[in-house]
């Protein structure tokens, strides 16, 4: 428990920017995030910056898009600017045929309105398998909207289905402008940034020395903001970002984070597989006591998953591996399950399907960010996070409603024995897995998927 103790203090220690507790506010769904992010941009005066991994070519999409543009026609002076992954925008969806991506999408927009928008492609690594824009948050005038969501139809409820994520609206003009500022200096500045709304842009070869610059420039990049004394009645807001293995503040920040839990531990995630630095913690933390509280999707409400009724692809395989993972975890851990210290929580509704992540740590930190905590993320993508500080528990009703909103579709698993097993799986995914394993391609296929 010392140890825990002293890993608080380094918490505690982060510099902060202090922020009213009235001013965070939580969405608890889709579609009120849907509304409330067209709501700001029809009422912007300065600047709308928004940062996603793509912005799709579909209703939700072109929606956005269309608001975008209507505000910047009707005026001028805004600053808008769209900064999605550059691999991601130009192919298609997996598994569909070839096809321009949504850069198609972005060229028709741009061919129709006098005042334009930048929709600017961010390539963090050659090729998307090693490495993509994963960075969360639009800033709007002095508010951030921050979400682990892309804009496309499910993320957004458009058609009667949807991506559950989180949903925080902060007001706040620090906070905005030091990721305003992170966003211009780092990402739209950068020569290996190309507009993609454009007839021609480079081909990806060609700025293969840009984009190894900008990776090394990436990796040493932070936040920028001067420290505020934070009031009894303020919360503190730590601004965190992160890419690759090495030195990766990100990293070290949310494993000490898990490393200060002295009595109430939840993480939510939706792909199993945590990387090895997490795994250690959360074994540390059962070993002190902490109760901790897992919430990950059902395989079935993973965004791979494939009914068995529909034809198999290989990224179909996807889900059944995470519930492998899950089930192994469960197993080694069955005694803290029993004497329900561990609780693993499967989210499931209907045929929507989770994408959520977070922390949360003795009513004190909580973690909103886009990391889904898994190898990927620690070492190859580009990542990001806000930690809000409440020794006061100021926002403690907000905070235990939207756990609870998140546990609502949620069945807890009293045992490993209530996780299938592969034998049970369709043929086709235990041929796959089978293979996988004979030619010992899952520690590799666990550190980019």
């Amino acid at each position: 428990m010392d140890s825990a103790i002293a890993n608080k203090q380094r918490i505690e220690q982060l510099p902060c920017i202090a922020h009213n507790p009235e001013d965070l506010e939580t969405l608890f769904d889709a579609e009120s995030f849907r509304k409330r992010l067209h709501h700001e941009i029809g009422n912007a005066t300065n600047r709308i910056y928004l940062v996603a991994l793509y912005l799709q070519d579909d209703d939700a999409g072109r929606e956005i898009l269309t608001a975008l543009y209507e505000a910047k026609q009707a005026r001028p002076e805004l600053d808008i600017k769209v900064l999605v992954d550059w691999h991601r925008a130009q192919r298609g969806l997996i598994g569909a045929a070839q096809s321009d991506g949504n850069t198609a999408v972005y060229r028709e927009f741009a061919s129709r309105y006098t005042h334009q928008i930048q929709v600017l492609g961010v390539p963090v690594r050659n090729r998307e398998v090693f490495g993509v824009l994963h960075l969360k948050g639009f800033v709007i005038d002095e508010k951030v909207i921050y979400s682990g969501a892309s804009l496309n139809d499910v993320y957004l409820a458009k058609h009667n289905r949807y991506r559950y994520d989180r949903y925080h609206v902060i007001s706040n003009a620090k906070l905005a402008n030091s990721m305003a500022e992170f966003i211009i200096n780092n990402l739209v500045n950068n020569d290996a940034v190309n507009c993609l709304s454009q007839p021609l842009r480079p081909e990806t070869k060609s700025l293969k020395g840009a984009i190894k610059a900008f990776r090394q420039q990436l990796s040493r990049a932070s936040y920028q903001y001067s420290p505020d004394a934070i009031s009894e009645m303020e919360v503190g807001l730590t601004p965190l970002v992160g890419l690759g293995k090495r030195k990766n503040t990100l990293n070290q920040h949310i494993c000490t984070l898990i490393a200060s839990a002295q009595q109430e531990l939840t993480i939510c995630t939706p792909y199993f597989n945590f990387p090895r630095s997490i795994s250690r913690e959360v074994k540390r933390a059962l070993r002190r006591g902490v109760k901790v509280t897992i919430v990950v999707g059902d395989k079935t409400a993973n965004d791979f998953y494939i009914p068995p009724s529909e034809p198999f692809k290989t990224i179909a395989g996807l889900p059944y591996l995470y519930e492998v993972n899950l089930r192994h975890f469960a197993k080694q851990n069955e005694s803290a399950i029993a004497r329900r210290q561990l609780a693993i929580h499967l989210w499931k509704d209907g045929d929507n399907s989770f994408h959520l992540k977070g922390i949360w740590v003795d009513r004190t930190f909580m973690l909103i960010t886009g990391n889904n905590l898994n190898p990927r993320a620690w070492k190859l993508d580009l990542e990001n996070a806000i930690l809000v500080n409440d020794k006061n528990q100021l926002l403690a009703e907000q905070k235990q409603q939207e756990l609870d909103r998140i546990l609502e579709h949620t069945q807890l698993v009293g045992s490993y024995k209530f996780i299938e097993k592969i034998d049970t799986y369709p043929a086709q995914v235990r041929k796959l897995i089978k293979r996988i394993r004979r030619i010992k391609a899952d520690h590799i296929l666990n550190q980019i998927l």
